[in-house]
C-alpha cells in the first residue's frame, strides 16, 4: 500500500543546499529520505524534520556506487511504499588550475557529480515506472556548467554533463509521465564556497574573503545566494505547478550568469 504523503529522496542532504531542500520539502508535506555519507549529519537533519511533524529516514549511501543508490531507492519503497521526487543533489568540488588537473581529479569529481546523478536518475526512474508514478527527477547542475569557472574546469565539465543527462533523461522518460529538470545555483553561502574562496585565494595570493567578495560584486541582485533560495525553486520543481515543465536547466543565481 502506498502512503498518503508523497515521498522525496534528496542525496547529499546532510548539510548545505541539500539540507535546505529537505527541510523545505518536509514543510511542503513530503515524507523525506535523507542521504549523506556522514551518518551523524544525516541523522541530525532527520531529527529536524521529525520536529516538523514529518516522517523521515536516513540512508548513508555513496552515490558514486550504483548498488548503493539502487539499494537506497529500494529501502525507500520498503519504508514508504512509493517515491515521487528524486533530488540528485550530492556533489563535490576540487579547486585546481586547468594545466594541473590529473585523471584522478577527474575521476573523483565525475564519480560523484556525474555517475551519482546518472545512478540516481536510473534508480528513481525504474521505481517510478514500476509503481506507475508520474514522478519528478531533479538534478543539481551549476552556473559553472553553463559558463565555466577559473580553477574549476573539471567541476564545470561535470556540471555541464549533468545538463546533458537531464535533457536526455527528459526525452526518454516523458512517455512515462516523469519530468526531469536541473537547477543551476551560483555563489551559495555554504561550506563548499568557503573552501572555494580559501583555495582560489591561495592561488591568486589574495586575502580570505576577497574571491567571494569579487564574485558577489558580479551578482545583479547584490547579495550572496542562500541555500533556501535554491530550495524555494526545487520546491516548485517538486510541486504540481511544474507538471508541464521538463528538460530545463534553470539558473538560480541572482543574475550572475548575465554579468
Amino acid at each position: 500500500m502506498m502512503s498518503d504523503n508523497k515521498v522525496a529522496l534528496i542525496t547529499g542532504s546532510g548539510r548545505g543546499i541539500g539540507r535546505a531542500i529537505a527541510l523545505r520539502l518536509a514543510k511542503d508535506g513530503f515524507n523525506i529520505v535523507i542521504n549523506d555519507r556522514n551518518q551523524s549529519r544525516a541523522n541530525e537533519v532527520c531529527e529536524e524534520i521529525h520536529q516538523l511533524g514529518t516522517k523521515c529516514i536516513s540512508f548513508p549511501a555513496d552515490v558514486s556506487r550504483k548498488e548503493d543508490v539502487f539499494r537506497m531507492v529500494e529501502e525507500t519503497i520498503t519504508q514508504f511504499g512509493r517515491l515521487d521526487v528524486m533530488v540528485a543533489n550530492a556533489g563535490i568540488l576540487k579547486v585546481k588550475p586547468l594545466l594541473e588537473i590529473e585523471k584522478s581529479d577527474l575521476d573523483d569529481v565525475f564519480n560523484v557529480n556525474v555517475h551519482g546523478v546518472l545512478y540516481s536518475i536510473q534508480a528513481a526512474a525504474q521505481a517510478m515506472i514500476d509503481l506507475k508514478i508520474k514522478g519528478k527527477i531533479i538534478t543539481a547542475s551549476s552556473i559553472a556548467g553553463k559558463r565555466g569557472s577559473i580553477y574549476l574546469a573539471h567541476y564545470a565539465a561535470s556540471k555541464a554533463a549533468v545538463i546533458g543527462l537531464t535533457h536526455t533523461a527528459a526525452r526518454e522518460l516523458a512517455p512515462y509521465g516523469i519530468t526531469v529538470n536541473a537547477y543551476c545555483p551560483g555563489v551559495v553561502h555554504t561550506e563548499m564556497w568557503d573552501d572555494i574562496d580559501q583555495s582560489i585565494g591561495k592561488l591568486l595570493n589574495v586575502s580570505k574573503g576577497e574571491v567571494m567578495k569579487k564574485r558577489i560584486d558580479e551578482i545583479l541582485l547584490g547579495r550572496v545566494e542562500q541555500p533556501e533560495d535554491v530550495a524555494n525553486f526545487v520546491s516548485f520543481l517538486a510541486s504540481e505547478d511544474s507538471n508541464y515543465m521538463t528538460g530545463q536547466s534553470i539558473p538560480i543565481d541572482g543574475g550572475i550568469h548575465l554579468s
